[in-house]
């Protein structure tokens, strides 16, 4: 794949529909982990355990595995009744495993009418495992989409890489399969184009920093101190924004921001952003069809 060095400040101006400022993405990570894996290897289950000292994938880790099932259990759907008060849609990420073995939180988010993208097969399962073989890479997208549309019932539309470990084939093969955007890169506050032998895919980049795995669980924030970062993040590209439009996605984890004393940030941040008329509550298809039609007006 390939894209160009675009510095900010030398674009054309981005505009959003009906003169929004910034696209404002919530995002839930539905995401699902094995209880053990062939080979003693330790099991990389996305990051930090809250427990160290990793066991070898095949002996069951029950206290990291079942603090990531909280989320599944609990802690998504205290997200899910927060988003529905406050009238905000998230995005939703989700697993083939997702799909196949936690089929109520995908239909959840269905029933919502929520934005569903496709999030790799089983969320242990690391592209970057297949970096040197393309083949098994391809298989391993293929499935991830054949359940996706068996369970959505449509199409992907979008991707976003297990822990974001994309490879250099990975862009090239979502487009081959067709599909609009790719959401593993964090370079960027605004979409752009990446250029593979397929044909262009639009980079809709994520955040790791505005994400409350790195703020909560890495860096240990507290609760307060979440719902600060993600108001300041927002109000400074909310400013910048009168120029040319800006993109904000929030990564949340339903195990790490679905506890009870975290919630509150949350809510917080929501209605911050909910008194400010210039937000735009984006799906990353609507953010990807509406820069690529400034790109071909160009």
């Amino acid at each position: 794949m390939r894209y160009e060095y675009s510095p900010i400040a030398f674009r054309p101006r981005l505009c959003w529909p009906e003169g929004k400022r910034v696209a404002l993405i919530i995002t839930f990570n539905l995401e699902t982990w094995d209880l053990v894996k062939e080979g003693d290897a330790p099991y990389y289950a996305g990051g930090p355990a809250v427990l160290p000292d990793a066991l070898p994938g095949n002996v069951p880790d029950f206290p990291n595995y079942t603090w990531r099932e909280y989320g599944q259990r609990v802690g998504i759907w205290r997200l899910f009744e927060l988003t529905d008060r406050l009238r905000v849609k998230p995005s939703c990420t989700v697993n083939a495993a997702t799909c196949l073995q936690r089929r109520a939180m995908v239909q959840a988010a269905l029933d919502r009418g929520c934005e569903i993208i496709a999030h790799n097969y089983e969320q242990g399962e690391l592209l970057t495992r297949f970096a040197h073989d393309r083949e098994r890479e391809r298989k391993v997208i293929s499935a991830t989409l054949e359940v996706y549309e068996q369970t959505v019932g449509r199409k992907a539309q979008g991707w976003l890489s297990s822990s974001l470990r994309g490879t250099l084939n990975t862009a090239d093969i979502l487009a081959e399969h067709g599909l609009l955007f790719y959401g593993d890169l964090l370079n960027d506050d605004q979409p752009y184009l990446i250029e593979t032998e397929h044909g262009p895919i639009v980079a809709v980049p994520y955040s790791n920093e505005i994400n409350d795995f790195t703020l909560l669980t890495r860096r240990g924030h507290s609760t307060d101190e979440f719902r600060d970062i993600l108001i300041e993040e927002l109000d400074v590209l909310y400013q910048e924004s009168a120029d040319s439009a800006r993109l904000m996605n929030v990564g949340l984890h339903p195990h790490v921001s679905g506890r009870a004393y975290r919630i509150r940030a949350l809510e917080e941040f929501i209605e911050h952003a909910k008194s400010l008329d210039g937000v735009w509550w984006a799906t990353r298809e609507e953010v990807a069809r509406a820069y690529l039609q400034q790109v071909e007006n160009v």
